[in-house]
């Protein structure tokens, strides 16, 4: 009789529910997983290198394409390296502006992880749910930027520019029209601000139908307990960050522990899982995004009552405005230089990191004191997460796999970077 051999199966990259271009090599025992091996490096983008020859200030729209579900977080951490080694102060509303759209990151992350997830385990309908706030959301960002998903917006110094004093409408189509169209309005008729009190103020009863949903579903739960179990003590030693530690009931968070922009000015909670299971992470994210929405609201009192810069007034570092360069020659020429040459900063090394929705996603930056880094390192949490799935995939079964991929929250550009 011949010997009975392991089934060797690849996972992806084709895969819709590898969450990008991942490859994964599982040795089945049956069903059960007996080993699980990641290939990645399909989506390599080479950010870390192409901005090394680029001057700083041209290399921010490539941090918005490394986890482009985590957009202004990421540029958030490069432009803090910058601030630091430049050993500039922003303006107070400027880190208000930061604090407030790292939330709405977070927020639009936690959505698309909430209907991706769901989609992989069964759950079809958070999908439709989930973007329909989201899409609100990529709305903020195109009437803040321009750009629905690459904002582009932070700048060495500040923000590109202030909040608008109007929200866009919808107009009349003839899908469009009527009730409908007043409905779909009514939260335009103000700012950008109005609009986004609205939004944060509605949105905890969205989470609730979330819940309603998922959170005591038999189907949901059997998927997800006691699947992809991680110790509070493994999640230290494999470098995991985020929801992925705080989810085995580890209370790390950088925006209590290490407080940037106005984090301190705040409150917030840490929400905690106890088991380190997909389940609890599935929770610590649910309650994550209830506390985006509680800091949103307080940003927004604070920048009604604070008008100000949301820019250094530094022409070295950030450009004159339009008014300024038509009427000085002196402004002029700061603006060509800035965007021909850059800037040059001081020779050193920094790392800058924030709380990314992924987890801490840092940026090591050494200057030798030119206009572009000399080198350039960023720390991806989705690289530290997924040199941990084999152990734990180890066990389950191949339908476990793709609940605890999903959980893991992956996306290759950071990964690969």
């Amino acid at each position: 009789m011949s010997e009975i051999h392991n089934y060797t199966m690849n996972f992806g990259p084709q895969h819709p529910a590898a969450h990008g271009v991942l490859r994964l090599i599982l040795e089945l025992d049956g069903e059960t997983i007996v080993r699980a091996d990641p290939h990645i490096g399909l989506l390599h983008r080479a950010t870390e290198k192409l901005a090394e020859s680029k001057p700083y200030n041209q290399s921010i729209g490539y941090l918005d394409r490394l986890d482009y579900m985590s957009m202004m977080c990421n540029e958030h951490a490069y432009v803090r390296a910058i601030e630091q080694l430049l050993g500039i102060e922003l303006p107070p509303r400027a880190q208000y502006i930061r604090t407030m759209f790292d939330e709405l990151t977070r927020f639009s992350n936690h959505l698309l992880w909430i209907a991706s997830c769901g989609l992989d385990l069964g759950a079809m309908s958070m999908f439709m749910y989930a973007f329909r706030e989201r899409e609100m959301i990529m709305d903020m960002y195109e009437a803040v930027t321009g750009a629905r998903l690459h904002a582009n917006y932070y700048r060495p110094g500040g923000v590109y520019r202030d909040l608008p004093e109007s929200m866009p409408r919808y107009k009349e189509t003839q899908w469009t029209r009527g009730k409908d169209l007043k409905r779909r309005n009514e939260w335009r008729d103000g700012s950008v601000l109005d609009f986004i009190e609205a939004f944060a103020k509605d949105v905890p009863s969205k989470i609730d139908i979330y819940e309603t949903l998922l959170t005591d579903n038999r189907i949901w739960k059997q998927r997800t307990v006691n699947i992809g179990i991680i110790s509070p003590e493994r999640a230290v030693q494999m470098g995991f960050s985020g929801v992925m530690l705080r989810g085995s009931g580890i209370e790390w968070d950088l925006r209590k522990k290490q407080p940037y922009a106005m984090y301190d000015q705040v409150d917030l909670d840490i929400p905690v899982g106890v088991n380190g299971d997909c389940y609890d992470r599935y929770l610590v994210r649910v309650e994550e995004m209830r506390q985006s929405a509680r800091i949103i609201l307080q940003c927004v009192d604070w920048l009604r009552e604070n008008p100000g810069q949301v820019m250094l007034k530094n022409f070295k570092i950030a450009p004159p405005s339009r008014e300024e360069m038509k009427d000085d020659m002196e402004a002029l020429i700061h603006h060509f230089k800035l965007f021909t040459e850059g800037y040059c900063v001081p020779a050193g090394e920094t790392y800058a990191a924030v709380e990314a929705p992924k987890g801490e996603f840092g940026c090591y930056l050494v200057s030798d004191g030119a206009n572009k880094p000399f080198r350039l390192h960023f720390r991806a949490p989705g690289f530290a997460h997924l040199s941990g799935l084999e152990e734990l995939t180890q066990g389950h079964m191949l339908a476990d796999a793709v609940a605890i991929i999903s959980t893991l929250d992956l996306v290759f550009g950071e990964v690969d970077r």
